[in-house]
């Protein structure tokens, strides 16, 4: 390290992340110093402040934390002063000011709340990646590791359904039923409680073919949007799904997405005893 360079230590009791971004944000004002940031995560006790505080004072550096615990907090600033160095606390005063706001104290702090949000926003963008990869049988790999998985024609909402569902964090896989064609083998080697049948009334499906169609440029008077040929692949689906009595069967005919997936989310995690944590 240079002798001009400074040092930024960002002190946090879960990722550093918030600290992070702001800190980042202020020196954009500063893009001609020469600067070295230093994050110390999940940083929750005083065992693990004074070796910092140490080491911030041999560099010459300056302390940005995020610290849920008021006596933490307190600790850092009386050693800061005591090292003369300069430490922000950027979450202390905005916990200060919400108490007198709400009315309330924070009487029992968590640490660590945001990371647990930064998991919940990765485990949604994992189950999405997942979801779009196993679109309309793309493909079977890692096929067990669905939460869920949908079986049913084409225009059933199977792709809706499943984007839906995956932005609420679960990993999706559906597969289309093509008439007269037997399932892919690897549907009958997953959870049965993971499958969901969808169904749709045939006056209803064949509109929504017809425009499909029409909207493309495509003649709406082809066999896939013939009434002969959408009621052969309803009763198709209906007797596959009869033969398999495990799978329940949901009727999506003019029924809010939002509706539907939660009551499949519901029944699946009944059928498979986890407690989702869903919220519509």
């Amino acid at each position: 390290m240079s002798e001009n360079k400074y040092t930024i230590f960002i002190i946090s009791d879960g990722t550093g992340e918030t600290a992070s971004q702001m800190v980042r944000a202020g020196l954009i004002q500063y893009a001609t110093q020469d600067m070295n940031i230093v994050k110390c995560k999940n940083v929750r006790t005083e065992a693990q402040v004074e070796p910092l505080i140490d080491d911030v004072a041999a560099k010459k550096g300056m302390i940005v934390y995020t610290v849920v615990s008021k006596n933490l907090r307190k600790f850092i600033a009386e050693l800061a002063i005591q090292k003369n160095i300069l430490a922000i606390d950027l979450l202390g005063p905005l916990l200060l000011g919400m108490d007198g706001y709400f009315g309330i104290s924070s009487v029992v702090p968590k640490a660590g709340l945001l990371h647990t949000v930064d998991e919940k926003y990765f485990k949604r963008i994992e189950a999405i990646e997942y979801t779009v990869k196993h679109d309309d049988g793309k493909t079977f790999s890692a096929i067990n590791d669905a939460d869920i998985i949908l079986v049913g024609i084409s225009r059933t909402s199977k792709t809706p359904l499943s984007i839906f569902l995956s932005h609420k964090g679960f990993k999706v896989a559906n597969i289309p039923l093509v008439l007269n064609s037997p399932p892919p083998e690897e549907l009958a080697t997953v959870d049965q409680r993971k499958v969901v049948g969808l169904i749709i009334d045939p006056d209803t499906l064949l509109r929504i073919r017809r425009k499909r169609l029409e909207k493309f440029g495509q003649d709406p008077g082809s066999e896939y949007a013939s009434r002969e040929h959408v009621f052969k692949e309803i009763e198709f689906a209906t007797e596959l799904f009869k033969k398999n009595r495990r799978w329940p069967v949901f009727n999506i005919t003019d029924r809010a997405l939002e509706e539907t997936a939660a009551e499949i989310v519901k029944v699946v995690a009944t059928r498979m005893n986890i407690p989702y944590d869903y919220m519509l």
